[in-house]
């Protein structure tokens, strides 16, 4: 190997870091654009990752065939989890971005909505390979943190 191909494949570390404040709501849906998709939960079909940062909002939507990446032009301060409530879908969020760290990799998952947004939460993601069943881990995660952090009792 080269000295300007192993160069190329090094990862600077600030290249691993996210910015400041960035938070990630996972989206769920029931539409269904193939067949085989109506095999799956009626109102957990699909799921895709909104990105807040203080800029705005950035969408991560895995569609058929590509992988939709959007800054979405709202105005500051927009509720997009609202709006994306209102038109019928299951904002769950937020979930602070983590810092590059080693946990669980995503080797051997099938490379599909799941995957995507799982990849979006950081390396200690539940595990899931439907979109009800990420949605069931989430909430199952956010109860359990609201239940310890607002437990006045002291464990032992």
């Amino acid at each position: 190997m080269t000295a300007v191909a192993a160069a190329a494949l090094q990862v600077k570390p600030g290249h691993w870091r996210h910015m400041p404040g960035q938070r990630v709501w996972i989206v769920f849906g029931g539409r269904a654009d193939h067949g085989w998709q109506r095999l799956l939960h009626p109102d957990f079909r699909h799921c895709f990752a909104a990105i807040e940062d203080g800029q705005g909002w950035m969408v991560l939507d895995p569609l058929t065939g590509r992988l939709l990446l959007a800054r979405i032009e709202v105005p500051p301060g927009f509720d997009l989890p609202d709006f994306y409530r209102r038109a019928g879908l299951r904002p769950v969020g937020p979930f602070p971005m983590a810092e590059h760290e080693l946990g669980r990799g995503l080797f051997g998952a099938p490379l599909n909505c799941v995957s995507i947004c799982r990849a979006a939460l950081g390396p200690n993601a539940p595990f899931a390979i439907t979109p009800h069943g990420l949605f069931r881990s989430l909430i199952n995660r956010m109860e359990s943190r609201k239940k310890n952090l607002t437990s006045f009792e002291i464990p032992t």
